[in-house]
């Protein structure tokens, strides 16, 4: 066989994610380890990062571990910068990191936590990105690198008693859709991902039914179903994307009629 024609050895693909230690996450990090990914995994807690590490590397994928807050704009740019060094430029960067909590504005003492809420939700993902635009635009490929942010039905429409969690997650999805277009021009794709219930540690102290809810591990599959293709924004699973186009059409005095005793998150103690 002549040099010409000898197969090429495709690398192993490479993903940054964060918010990585527990739910949507780990199933995600789990569902490329199977696929033999080099994952460069965030989250707070590092207990929880070497058990999921050690599980990656039993599936048969490798893992760099970034124990940081994603508020921490700082400790990210040098994780990034450390994963772009010994791992290379990512195929996929998932800012996946969020909080939730019920929080209402008469309260003085959830100003904390809409803070806390924004800042994780919203600025999490800019600081997650921002590190790696330049390299992933600049590296060859760029039409099969994605940029991927995990929103939210809840940013459709205001809930209540999720103030801080429904701003957070509108302004997740409009940053993306105008980054999205920030992108085009170079062929790097933006994919906005709003689930619906899935069932994770967030969803789990939830006191109320949760239609359509959906297991970590098959969400993970369909959302990396949606990277794949590079969609531009999907709702998972389905039957909430069609809920999320019906509220969309609603006009306020109905909305409000059916929501508004709608039941809600518990506030933190």
């Amino acid at each position: 066989m002549n040099a010409g024609n000898t197969p090429k050895t495709r690398s192993p693909l490479r993903v940054f994610l964060t918010g990585a230690s527990s739910g949507i996450g780990a199933a995600l990090a789990r569902h490329y380890a199977r696929q033999g990914a080099i994952i460069g995994v965030v989250a707070r807690r590092a207990q929880a990062l070497q058990e999921l590490a050690a599980g990656i590397r039993a599936l048969g994928g490798e893992a760099a571990i970034y124990v940081l807050d994603v508020s921490d704009s700082a400790a990210l740019a040098a994780a990034a910068a450390d994963f772009l060094q010994g791992v290379g430029v990512p195929d996929i960067v998932i800012a996946n990191a969020g909080v939730s909590a019920g929080t209402l504005t008469e309260h003085a003492e959830d100003e904390a936590v809409f803070r806390r809420v924004i800042e994780t939700n919203l600025f999490g993902m800019v600081a997650t990105f921002a590190p790696f635009i330049g390299p992933m635009r600049a590296d060859g490929g760029i039409s099969e690198r994605r940029l991927v942010g995990i929103a939210s039905v809840a940013g459709i429409r205001g809930l209540p008693g999720a103030e801080a969690y429904s701003a957070s997650k509108a302004a997740v999805i409009s940053y993306l859709e105008s980054l999205r277009l920030e992108m085009a021009p170079s062929g790097l794709r933006v994919v906005t991902i709003a689930p619906g219930y899935i069932e994770t540690p967030m969803t789990a102290v939830n006191p109320y039914k949760m239609p359509f809810i959906i297991p970590a591990d098959e969400a993970a599959r369909r959302f990396a179903v949606a990277i794949q293709r590079g969609s531009s924004y999907v709702v998972i699973p389905w039957q909430m994307g069609v809920v999320a186009k019906l509220l969309r059409l609603l006009p306020n005095w109905l909305y409000d009629r059916l929501f508004v005793r709608a039941p809600r998150k518990p506030r933190l103690p």
